[in-house]
This record gives structure tokens, C-alpha cells and sequence, in this order.
């Protein structure tokens, strides 16, 4: 389902997220927590954690796909909510190695 997650919310004006973020979005969207609540960064990572143990990756989007099952109108915002929240507590690592300090090569005389 993150797969399939990453592929159709590309769609809706944001890069494609990591398999990784798309799983966070997942658990966050089958969490309690709710967008009017403005959670804390440290209150999105635990209910992530919390409803992953409790359900699995699995079982996260299988409720997301039944909810978008049973109200796509209001499961479209709430993953769009959560795909930007996992954005913001789960920044992505930069994914260019640093180049490293080249140092004149010493001259043998």
C-alpha cells in the first residue's frame, strides 16, 4: 500500500514520498491524533510508533484504504495532513555525499 500511496499522492502537488514516509503517513492518518490539534513533533513520533506496534504496517493501510473506501472526501485531506506533517517531524537526509577536501598533492624533488 505505501506504494501505492507514494504513486497517487505525487499527484496532489508535492514530491513523491520515501516508502519510509509514506509508512509514517500511514500509521499517523490510522492514529487518534487529529490535525486540529496541532500535535507537537514529539507527539506525532510517538503516535506513529504507538499505532505502528499496535496495528502494523500492514494493518495501517488497510485503515487507510477502508477509509478511503468509506469517506474518500475526508481520507484525502487527513493523508494530505498527514503526508505534510510526516514532512515537516521527518525532515529527508540530504542524499549527496559531501565531497571531500582535495589537498595539493606534494611535489617529489
Amino acid at each position: 500500500m505505501a506504494k501505492i500511496l507514494a504513486v497517487k499522492t505525487s499527484r496532489l502537488g508535492g514530491e513523491t514520498p520515501s516508502t519510509v514516509a509514506a509508512a509514517r503517513a500511514e500509521a499517523l492518518f490510522a492514529s487518534t491524533l487529529q490535525p486540529s490539534e496541532s500535535p507537537a513533533p514529539d507527539q506525532v513520533r510517538g503516535a506513529v510508533t504507538t499505532t505502528v506496534r499496535r496495528l502494523g504496517i500492514g494493518g495501517c493501510a488497510a485503515e487507510v484504504a477502508g477509509e478511503f473506501g468509506e469517506h474518500p472526501d475526508t481520507a484525502a485531506a487527513r493523508m494530505t495532513w498527514a503526508l505534510a506533517t510526516i514532512r515537516t517531524v521527518y525532515p529527508p537526509r540530504p542524499t549527496t555525499i559531501p565531497t571531500q577536501v582535495r589537498r595539493p598533492l606534494a611535489l617529489a624533488s
